[in-house]
């Protein structure tokens, strides 16, 4: 049985459920070069992104995170995708994540969609801690942190290993100051 969670919508943007018709722009998206250089995720082909969309409905589904595809009110433009991953209702925290086509960079949609979900997060999830975790090379994600609000906390030194060698992960968080 598949969850429902609400639309959220701006004057400029409408941050829906993904649906079927969406497979075309999160294959754009996840094989893009300049999303997917720092990105943990990425697909060679239409059919295996089919595996991306069914990790979006999981999250719903297990109750483990909920995602977003970010789109004009119209839904004639697709930005992009935000959203939480590895939530944990025992700890009250989320894992933040989000990618945006590059022509929409640096257009003010991120500074806009994030505190929609960071509220959505802390409202309706009941999450205390948003967390982010960063390439330290990627400089624009980790300025769109730091204009969202979120601490740099510290780097975890050679924790994981992307295209063979170790790489290092910068921590952000955001506190729901309103949560005890």
């Amino acid at each position: 049985m598949t969850t429902s969670f609400p639309a959220i919508k701006t004057e400029r943007l409408l941050l829906r459920q993904f649906v079927e018709s969406d497979l075309d722009n999160v294959f754009k998206g996840l094989s893009h070069p300049d999303i997917i250089k720092y990105y943990g995720v990425s697909f060679n082909t239409l059919e295996a992104t089919k595996e991306q969309m069914t990790f979006f409905k999981n999250l719903e589904n297990d109750g483990t995170g909920i995602w977003w595809a970010i789109v004009s009110p119209d839904q004639k433009i697709f930005y992009g995708a935000g959203g939480f991953c590895d939530l944990s209702t025992v700890h009250r925290k989320a894992e933040i994540g989000f990618w945006l086509f590059p022509e929409f960079w640096g257009k003010g949609i991120m500074k806009e969609a994030m505190p929609l979900i960071c509220n959505y997060g802390f409202e309706n999830l009941g999450l205390h801690r948003i967390e982010g975790f960063v390439d330290p090379e990627n400089a624009n994600c980790k300025k769109a942190m730091a204009k969202l609000d979120f601490q740099h906390e510290g780097t975890m030194k050679e924790c994981e290993i992307k295209n063979g060698k170790f790489i290092s992960i910068e921590i952000y968080a955001k506190l729901n100051d309103r949560s005890s």
